[in-house]
């Protein structure tokens, strides 16, 4: 049920009920004002009581309530009024200050760009005059410049730094400077020149940090040749231009045993010693040849079994040279006493053989075949390994050719790759091709030679044998037909 309908109110009633329902709602309205409103009205509410958080019990309570508000509002307003109009008079303070330092700070600007100009004029003729008083010596200037510009480049890559460092510094500020040098620059100029003459001419000794193989520095004793060489008790060194130090060579050149001899040679004593003209070119090009052990590597895989098959057919042919000898010391001892045969050679146990034979008083024929067989025994023994030297002797040039097609292959692959601009890309392939045919005919030829000498002693022995065989026979005839005769 209605509340209006429940009570009949009369019409100001009604009117009054209205009003204080929007009242009513201005209020709740007002209670919910932005919080940044209440913050910056929260100093001119400070004072006042906490009426939006209180309810208002009758209407009149109400209507004071709104009155209140307002007139918070009215009062916070008026403080913003104030505070804002204190803050334009500021702001139009700051204003008219940095106007005045701008204004300012043009004017300095304008009077430095005048200045600048003023100086500018004033040096443009200054050099003007420098220039027509100068004549001549502007030529002068530009050649002294040149000169102390080409020898500092000359100190930088010369061996000469190595002993006295510290002479580019002068010569920098002398090819760099934009004044005329004066009498004592050019005195520098002029000794410093005449001093690399005399330097480069001299053969001297100094004591320097010498960078190692393993990288660390020690002092030694360094002899300088000239500007070509530096050198020490243990080698020739190498100058480094960028650093200006001297490092030790991993690998020295085959000359390098003359340098003992020159370091320990007397006064007036003369010697000889390489030494390398280019300045180090020729000696580092030597040093970047490969070694026999860097030829070797280069061979790769093939090349090593070639090495290897080399040195155990070798060792066979060495191992038979020396049993074939002492068997031949043993026979030649057995032929001075051929009616003591003796069972440690082939021959003594050949004779044994027959003595037996010929003690069971068989026939000739054989007695024949027994001491064949006797020989053919010993023959193997003999004739132990030699075919397998000549398989080796056999297999070592094919194993070269088999490393020069893989290296032709390798070759062909690298142009296939990076075309034939960089021929360094296909110097391993050839290296290879070449070094393996190299070890091939390296090892068959020691190796043909061993086994034509292994074969040529076991022949000989073969032949003895069977000499004394072809004797004994013939004594057993003579034998054999004394007693038949003897007999008749």
């Amino acid at each position: 049920m209605n509340f209006f309908n429940a009570y009949k109110l009369p019409k100001t009633s009604k009117l009054f009920t209205a009003v204080s329902t929007s009242a009513f709602l201005i209020a709740a309205t007002l209670s919910f004002i932005p919080a940044t409103y209440a913050e910056e009205s929260r100093a001119g509410e400070s004072s006042a009581p906490d009426a939006k958080t209180s309810e208002a019990k009758t209407l009149e309570g109400l209507l004071q309530q709104v009155k209140q508000f307002q007139q918070q509002e009215t009062e916070v307003n008026k403080q913003r009024e104030v505070k804002f109009k204190q803050n334009k008079q500021n702001q139009t303070v700051l204003l008219n200050q940095a106007k005045k330092e701008l204004t300012l700070e043009q004017k300095i600007a304008d009077d430095l760009k005048a200045n600048f100009d003023k100086n500018e004029k004033a040096l443009t003729q200054k050099e003007d005059q420098l220039r027509l008083r100068i004549g001549n010596l502007g030529e002068m200037f530009g050649v002294v410049r040149q000169v102390a510009d080409d020898l500092n480049g000359t100190l930088h890559t010369s061996l000469t730094r190595a002993e006295k460092p510290n002479r580019a510094a002068d010569l920098d500020k002398l090819s760099q400077a934009k004044e005329l040098p004066n009498i004592k620059e050019l005195q520098a100029l002029w000794l410093t020149l005449q001093e690399e003459m005399t330097l480069t001419g001299q053969v001297s000794q100094f004591k320097a940090q010498v960078v190692q193989n393993d990288g660390s520095e020690a002092e030694q004793l360094v002899t300088r040749i000239g500007a070509f060489n530096a050198i020490t008790d243990q080698g020739y060194l190498r100058f480094d231009e960028e650093t200006g130090r001297l490092i030790s060579m991993a690998r020295q050149p085959d000359q390098a045993g003359l340098i003992s001899d020159y370091l320990q040679a007397d006064a007036g004593e003369f010697n000889a010693l390489g030494i390398d003209p280019t300045r180090g070119a020729l000696l580092g090009l030597v040093l970047s040849n490969p070694d026999l052990l860097g030829r070797i590597k280069q061979g790769a895989l093939v090349g090593y079994i070639i090495i290897g098959l080399a040195i155990i057919g070798l060792l066979l042919a060495a191992w038979r040279l020396i049993s074939l000898f002492s068997i031949r010391k043993k026979v030649e001892d057995q032929i001075k006493h051929l009616d003591k045969p003796n069972t440690n050679n082939p021959l003594g146990r050949v004779l044994a053989t027959a003595a037996v034979l010929g003690n069971s008083h068989q026939e000739l024929e054989t007695l024949e075949l027994k001491i064949d067989e006797a020989i053919l025994k010993e023959v193997p023994q003999l004739e132990k390994a030699q075919s397998m030297i000549k398989l080796f002797a056999a297999i070592a040039p094919l194993l070269g050719l088999l490393g020069t097609v893989t290296g032709m292959i390798a070759t062909f692959q690298a142009i296939t790759n990076f075309g034939t601009g960089d021929p360094k890309l296909m110097a391993g392939g050839i290296s290879q091709a070449l070094i393996t045919t190299v070890l091939g005919l390296v090892a068959a030829i020691p190796l043909l030679l061993s086994h034509n000498l292994v074969s040529s002693q076991s022949k000989r022995l073969v032949q003895i044998l069977d000499e004394q065989a072809a004797g004994l026979i013939a004594t057993a005839m003579e034998a054999r037909n004394s007693l038949t005769k003897k007999d008749n």
